[in-house]
């Protein structure tokens, strides 16, 4: 079966190696005689899975032992109330605002009463960057969102703060390393990187999981999670099955840096397909702030009548994803860990050869 070259933003692309062992191990896990989704999750058939991709995370990440992995549930945006919820104390907290994510992230805080304080803001540009941000050293905490899907910007580092800071990191989670003395909890959504949606992961510095109040309910509290390593209830154990064959997928290639390196390369060749079109193709974001995730671009004075054509011709030649959020329009490659060079390699040949027949 000849499998599409998927560039959608999320659910998205998953290595087709992971998903060769998924379907080989689907009705008969290690010769158990049933599926892991059948196996309870109290049974060692799936502690095992369960503790080996902490352990994973931990190597990969070279995660400090005064961090806890949580596995929850409800997606990054449950994460936007939960947030507020387990680190607010009643004083300041700090937002940067970059796009559709960040002001919900916001908008949930200020449902529970909070005076949030946008510290700064790309709004006014189209989110078309990553703004400096000075954050006060006495919040509660500080938020960001590390890589906007949407717009195609992200942070090429954390900024520094005495404040704890939060990042939402569900769509370049384990595309890069991670500077932790940087930073205190972190969250993601798992449909982009690290496997099916359904799965939620939180890594969390074990400091933070005291401040819950007693009125935040009990499986809203991290704290509550973090006793029963994430087993208080029963969590999404078919998605993390997949995250760790996903974690062992990315330490058999290398490692995190591998996985940079390779996603560095695939954004550039893109890029500069991009940049060489003499104006056919513009991109979204400032240059100096692009993601190497998602490449949000238009064709000529955002001409939608050729972009609907260029989006015909894609899927006629088995490549999906493409077409941009609906808030801004144009064009998105969303080029995730496992979408492989030989498929931005296929897209950037569409592209030129689009490009001449059209101009």
């Amino acid at each position: 079966m000849k499998r599409a070259y998927n560039f959608g933003a999320g659910p998205s692309a998953l290595p087709t190696s992971v998903l060769e062992i998924a379907g080989k191990e689907l009705l008969n896990y290690h010769d158990s005689g049933i599926s892991i989704m059948e196996a309870s999750h109290r049974s060692k058939l799936y502690d095992d899975v369960h503790q080996n991709a902490i352990r994973l995370i931990r190597e990969l990440y070279n995660l400090p032992d005064d961090f806890e992995v949580l596995f929850l549930q409800g997606g990054a945006s449950l994460q936007f109330a939960v947030v507020p919820m387990n680190l607010y104390m009643g004083g300041k907290v700090q937002y940067v605002n970059t796009g559709t994510w960040s002001k919900k992230a916001i908008k949930e805080a200020k449902i529970q009463g909070i005076d949030v304080d946008i510290v700064t803001s790309s709004e006014e540009s189209g989110f078309d960057s990553i703004p400096q941000v000075d954050f006060a050293d006495d919040c509660d905490y500080c938020h960001i969102t590390s890589n906007n899907t949407i717009y195609g910007t992200q942070y090429k580092s954390y900024p520094k703060t005495a404040s704890p800071l939060v990042i939402d990191a569900s769509s370049d989670i384990f595309s890069k390393e991670v500077d932790w003395d940087k930073v205190d909890l972190m969250y993601a959504g798992a449909q982009k990187n690290a496997g099916p949606s359904g799965l939620t992961i939180v890594i969390i510095r074990k400091n933070l999981l005291d401040r819950v109040k007693e009125s935040v309910p009990t499986m809203l509290r991290y704290k509550t999670q973090a006793d029963a390593n994430s087993l208080y209830n029963t969590p999404p154990t078919f998605g993390i099955y997949l995250l760790n064959l996903i974690l062992e997928w990315i330490d058999e290639k290398g490692g995190i840096a591998k996985i940079d390196e390779e996603n560095q390369r695939k954004a550039k060749l893109l890029y500069d397909a991009i940049d060489n079109s003499e104006g056919f193709y513009t991109g979204h974001a400032k240059k100096e702030d692009r993601s190497l995730m998602n490449v949000s671009f238009n064709i000529k004075d955002k001409n939608s009548d050729l972009e609907a054509k260029l989006l015909a011709e894609a899927d006629k030649a088995g490549m999906i994803g493409l077409k941009g959020h609906r808030s801004v329009g144009g064009l998105r490659a969303s080029i995730y860990n496992a979408v492989p060079l030989e498929a931005v390699e296929a897209l950037i040949k569409l592209m030129n050869d689009f490009a001449k027949k059209n101009k």
